[in-house]
């Protein structure tokens, strides 16, 4: 063995135990007993750490090239290493060019590469008129393809009606491509007001749980895979649940800031907290936690999405929608879910095993023999007061700013090297890398 990770506590996929995990050449070559290993580096954990695999975060919003200014590769990746997250998958907007033909995917690669503490992979898009960009940009290794059913936030990526949706899953069926969608209806939207009760009734239930019964009807027809993005409403698990029930490709997420915030607790000038889908009251968070319980939501990503500071002033009609959190994921979740009697288990469930999972990297996610050496060296009990001045994402705005926190991350490796921050070592990874 190159290096052994020894530990009291290892989250493995058969649950918690004890452990010596053996690195070759950047790869998990062993998970015996502990101290059944031997090599002439060995890291042995504290008996207040836990050693995870790596995160998965498969909704990242880099906005490189074009929005720089917003975030950029070096920092992102910098905070997703800060947070125990080793993968992201990066999304196809709010960069320029858009990722939704060939020549967009080899610019926003051109712009990554070299510049990643992570590895990172990347989404194609799907606009109206693009539908024969699509066959290429998956051969080119995009993860799948993200679209709207409402106005993205960007004129550049133009929101899909039904029909456009339609045309595109057929395709795409045949690819057994993954489409990712932002569901909420527009006939349900309206024009906010200004403050957080008027932002929250311009984007209703209804607009969510209407335009997920439009996809789940969509799957039924094509065949295709459709994932749901950051489900922020309850209203929306009952179509969620009818399509697992019926064995139909549907999958759904929702992220930390849906399982931790609440509306009550939102002022009127509190703009850091927009995002779209928007935080509802604190009875739909507890039933968005229920649905992750009981599996009808099957993952937790971060969808981070920062801008600069200047973009988040003013009121919730005019702030821009997006919550950067990428490196307190991890935290935030533990947090709420050690509350509600779950196990870190359950946690890495959501924000590791099932987002490699769904995205197809088989290597990603779990600590097993044959997948990368990514961990995290994860201290649960250790608690912290956020402070947006020590993040590391590019633009200190945050709603997590003073807000405690359990569970440090100490330590992150990305196959069998430590991230420290100074040599970006990370990888481009396109799909169906093992």
């Amino acid at each position: 063995m190159d290096l052994v990770f020894r530990a009291n506590r290892v989250i493995t996929p058969d649950g918690e135990t004890a452990a010596d995990v053996g690195v070759r050449d950047g790869r998990i070559a062993a998970v015996t007993a502990a101290g059944h290993l031997a090599a002439e580096r060995v890291i042995e954990l504290a008996d207040d750490e836990v050693l995870l695999p790596g995160l998965v975060d498969t909704h990242v919003h880099v906005n490189d090239p074009g929005r720089a200014e917003w975030e950029g590769f070096a920092t992102a990746t910098r905070a997703a290493a800060a947070g125990g997250v080793t993968t992201i998958i990066d999304m196809p907007l709010n960069s320029l060019p858009p990722t939704t033909d060939t020549a967009a995917l080899d610019v926003k690669r051109a712009a990554a590469d070299g510049n990643t503490h992570v590895d990172v992979g990347f989404w194609g898009g799907i606009v109206p008129g693009n539908l024969d960009a699509l066959k290429p940009l998956h051969d080119a290794g995009v993860f799948g393809f993200k679209c709207f059913l409402i106005h993205s936030g960007v004129d550049e990526f133009p929101h899909v009606d039904l029909p456009d949706l339609t045309a595109a899953l057929t395709g795409l069926r045949d690819l057994d491509a993954l489409t990712i969608v932002h569901a909420e209806h527009p006939h349900h939207v309206t024009e906010p007001g200004p403050d957080y009760p008027g932002f929250l009734a311009s984007r209703p239930h209804r607009a969510e749980s209407r335009a997920i019964g439009d996809l789940v009807d969509l799957a039924r027809e094509t065949g295709a895979r459709v994932h749901v993005l950051h489900l922020s409403s309850g209203e929306g698990l009952a179509h969620l649940r009818a399509a697992k029930d019926q064995g139909l490709r549907v999958t759904a997420e929702t992220c930390p800031h849906y399982l931790t915030f609440v509306a009550e607790e939102i002022g009127d000038r509190a703009t850091q907290f927009k995002c779209c889908p928007p935080i509802r009251d604190a009875a739909n968070r507890e039933q968005l936690w229920r649905g992750l319980a009981d599996g009808t939501v099957d993952l937790v990503v971060s969808d981070h999405s920062p801008c600069t500071p200047d973009l988040k002033e003013g009121d919730f009609a005019t702030a821009w929608g997006g919550i950067a959190s990428l490196q307190l994921g991890l935290p935030a979740v533990w947090t709420q879910a050690r509350r509600r009697g779950h196990a870190l288990t359950d946690v890495i469930r959501w924000m590791a095993r099932t987002p490699a999972e769904l995205v197809g990297l088989r290597r990603k996610g779990r600590i097993a023999e044959g997948c990368d050496a990514d961990f995290a060296v994860f201290a649960p009990d250790e608690a912290f007061v956020v402070d947006r001045a020590r993040l590391h994402h590019r633009n200190p705005v945050t709603p997590y700013h003073g807000r405690p926190l359990a569970g440090v991350v100490r330590q992150t490796w990305l196959r069998g090297r430590r991230i420290t921050g100074d040599h970006p070592h990370g990888r481009l990874l396109s799909r169906g890398d093992a």
